[in-house]
């Protein structure tokens, strides 16, 4: 079942993406023809669920975004992210509010994730019309070792219980909104993800797991870009 809401997608590209040496922000990265932020977008912007695309792009990088963006008549605007992820969500939400969007569906996906497919988007739109919140991961392989602050091993957990975060994570706005309005009011909030927000600030809202896929990787350095171009090639 698909969610009757209607859904728009925001695609963060707010990092300068200093630990890929690139020297530049790694979302202009000419990935096998085309650079990552486009890439990304393109997987959003075709989908025919998503009605619309809003990027938030590194401070002092939107018009270069919008030179990207103008081949692509379903982005809403290129606005200006955030010193963290979080804020460039917090930032996200509060246009999306102000244009009439508060009620859709909304999926969160970095754009340092190029690979992102037609699937994954697909799975996620059909989970939002049962979930409030919807994260994207892929099982572990490998055994997981949790250390204290000196480095040695205080716990193994079982792998079967263990996943890979990925995105797009999706979420009803009103949800993420509430989640984020609690959290900021939390001297001590930080986070890395928007379903972590939710899982802390709102308890009692299930985050639904969507299976996602080893291509769907992030691009953060040099290797993973070669990766990625290898991928992309096959």
């Amino acid at each position: 079942m698909e969610s009757a809401r209607p859904c728009v997608a925001v695609l963060l590209a707010g990092g300068v993406g200093a630990r890929a040496g690139l020297g530049m922000p790694k979302q202009f990265a000419d990935l096998h023809g085309r650079t990552i932020l486009e890439r990304s977008l393109a997987a959003l912007h075709d989908h025919p669920a998503i009605e619309g695309v809003l990027v938030v792009m590194a401070p002092g990088f939107v018009d270069a975004a919008q030179v990207v963006t103008g081949s692509y008549p379903r982005t809403l605007a290129v606005i200006e992210g955030g010193a963290e992820r979080s804020d460039s969500t917090v930032n996200a939400l509060r246009w999306l509010d102000a244009q009439g969007h508060g009620d859709a569906d909304v999926l969160v996906h970095d754009a340092a994730r190029p690979l992102v497919d037609a699937r994954i988007i697909s799975d996620c739109v059909a989970a939002l019309g049962t979930h409030a919140a919807v994260g994207v991961a892929v099982r572990s392989s490998d055994t997981i070792l949790r250390t204290d602050v000196s480095g040695r091993i205080v716990d193994v957990p079982p792998r079967s219980e263990l996943w890979r975060a990925q995105t797009p994570q999706g979420f009803r706005a009103g949800v993420l909104q509430a989640a984020y309005d609690v959290a900021l009011a939390d001297p001590a909030f930080v986070a890395t993800d928007d379903c972590s927000v939710v899982l802390r600030y709102l308890p009692d809202v299930a985050v639904h797991v969507v299976e996602g896929d080893d291509r769907n990787m992030k691009v953060t350095g040099p290797l993973d870009l070669a990766i990625a171009e290898r991928l992309l090639g096959t």
